[in-house]
Parts: C-alpha cells; structure tokens; sequence
C-alpha cells in the first residue's frame, strides 16, 4: 500500500464519517481506511458509490457482473475478490463469474442477451472509452433510461474504484 491507512477509532474526528461508512457497508474496508486520508474525498467517495451499489436499478447480479468484469480487465484483483462473494449471493453463477475472467468474453458464457450486452458496453467503456453507437442501440433494446444510466454509472465508478485500487496498490 502507497499510503498508509487510517486505523478506525484513532482519529476521534472521523468518528461519524467512520460510523456512517460501517452503517452503508458493514465494515470499514482497506480501500475505505485509505480514503480517510481525505476525509472529503472519502465522503464523497462513499455517498457516489453507495448510490451505484447499493441504490441502483439494475439486477444485483447484473450490476455484480460488471463490477467483476471492470476488475478484470483494469487488473484490479482486490477488487474482483471482493466483489466475488456479493456476486455468488445475488446468484451468478460460478461458471460466469469464472468465464468473466477471459478476455475477449467467451461466446458459450451463460448469459441473457441484457447481460451479454450490458458486458460488452462494459468492455467498450473501460478498454476504448468510445461506445460505437451501434453497440449502444443494443444498450437501448434492454434497458430504460434509469437502466442506462445506471448501466454506465456502474462501469464508469467502478473504473474509478480499480484504478484508485491498482494506484494506490490497495491489497496488494
């Protein structure tokens, strides 16, 4: 790790910022314990992606799916491991969380076409940044506005998490 963490419960003036991280994650993880280094970028930080994760209308799995694939392919493992378990809970399967590892995506993948093409906007956003415009008439076949939205969001934040992760050699 480039910078050292913040032990919870060693500096009293994040106490509520530490409170309010543990109440929306269950715990105050390295990634976290690093932010509060900038305790207005942690806060920030937590509010965008608590929205992203935990207040977002796409399927848990979906959303889990495209987390695990951003982590892949920004070589961020820390957050592939941790986003493994969230995914097995909200149903994905260990076959698909396997098969999101290989890079081009393997065409026998067990995925609906939403998934399949929710991956491949997912792959254009974090490899080439530019989304062909065909690609994204098929985003549109899937999901509404929110779901577009919160398709992107969830890609373009959790290119932000890997790179920050990877940067900061956060678990490594």
């Amino acid at each position: 790790m480039r910078i050292a963490p913040v032990i919870p419960g060693t500096r009293p003036e994040l106490a509520a910022q530490e409170a309010q991280i543990q109440a929306e994650r269950g715990r105050i993880s390295p990634l976290y314990q690093v932010l509060l280094n900038s305790p207005p970028i942690a806060h920030g930080w937590e509010q965008m992606l608590s929205a992203v994760r935990n207040r977002n209308s796409l399927p848990a799995g979906l959303r889990e799916m495209v987390i695990l694939r951003v982590a892949v392919l920004n070589r961020a493992p820390y957050e592939f491991d941790a986003h493994v378990p969230h995914a097995l809970k909200a149903g994905v399967s260990q076959v698909v969380i396997d098969g999101l590892r290989t890079v081009p995506l393997a065409a026998d993948l067990p995925l609906s076409p939403a998934e399949r093409v929710a991956l491949r906007l997912t792959d254009a956003m974090t490899r080439d940044i530019d989304v062909p415009e065909a690609l994204y008439d098929e985003v549109k076949q899937h999901f509404d506005a929110q779901g577009q939205i919160d398709l992107v969001a969830t890609a373009a934040a959790y290119n932000m998490v890997s790179r920050f992760l990877v940067a900061l050699q956060i678990g490594h």
